[in-house]
């Protein structure tokens, strides 16, 4: 892929430098307030606390990254938003457990489905925002040119992503015996894993598919303000 029409001009330094008059700080400033209304809401009375701590650990350690590139290295509006909704995905089923989610419980009993599919969404999540996290960093600091390459390069840091977070679910359940059971929420499944993986590989694609041209546009604009 020959980089957007704003990528090709600029160095990798500048690419990863942020303009602080160009940061849409409203936007930012909801985000952040509502992922820590979230949270806040997620960690009052959680059903179990340590799914609780072990689910939205990854999103509070987003956070606290992304607060310390923002000065210098602020991602795209669009990123920045999906990274939200998964922080959101994150801490919801870190209050309820996946396995327990209401809607989707209600879900499975009204439409007599075989379990709580929340942890389903849950996956897709994981592979669909991570891909757009790692498109952006490999556009920006120029490590790929071509488009079939991105897509392919960007598909598998999605899939080892989600496959090393089964390593941390199986060693979770072997440290703590039991007390990982709403952890892991196979719910019975003895495909759970495979299921798991196979879901974070299609949100990784599917987010590409879908919403790369937007993503372009993003990284020239954000560019494209910096010259």
């Amino acid at each position: 892929m020959v980089p957007a029409r704003g990528l090709a001009v600029t160095g990798t330094t500048v690419l990863f430098r942020s303009s602080g008059s160009a940061a849409n700080r409203p936007l930012h400033a909801a985000l952040l307030a509502g992922f820590l209304l979230i949270l806040g809401w997620s960690g009052f009375h959680p059903k179990d606390t340590l799914t609780w701590f072990l689910e939205v650990f990854p999103a509070i350690g987003g956070a606290v990254i992304l607060a310390l590139l923002y000065p210098q290295r602020r991602l795209t509006d669009l990123v920045l938003v999906l990274v939200f909704v998964h922080a959101a995905i994150l801490c919801v089923g870190g209050h309820y457990t996946y396995a327990e989610v209401p809607a989707f419980n209600w879900l499975r009993d009204e439409f007599g489905l075989a379990r709580n599919y929340y942890d389903r969404v849950g996956h897709v999540a994981q592979g669909f925002v991570p891909a757009m996290i790692a498109r952006e960093i490999l556009l920006r600091l120029r490590v790929v040119n071509g488009r079939g390459w991105l897509f392919f390069l960007v598909t598998c840091i999605c899939l080892a992503i989600s496959a090393f977070y089964e390593f941390i679910e199986w060693w979770v359940a072997l440290a703590s015996g039991e007390a990982a059971e709403a952890f892991l929420g196979t719910q019975g499944d003895a495909w759970d894993t495979q299921w798991d993986m196979f879901l974070a590989l299609l949100g990784a694609m599917s987010s590409q598919l879908l919403l790369g041209r937007w993503h372009d546009g993003q990284l020239v604009r954000l560019t494209a303000s910096r010259i």
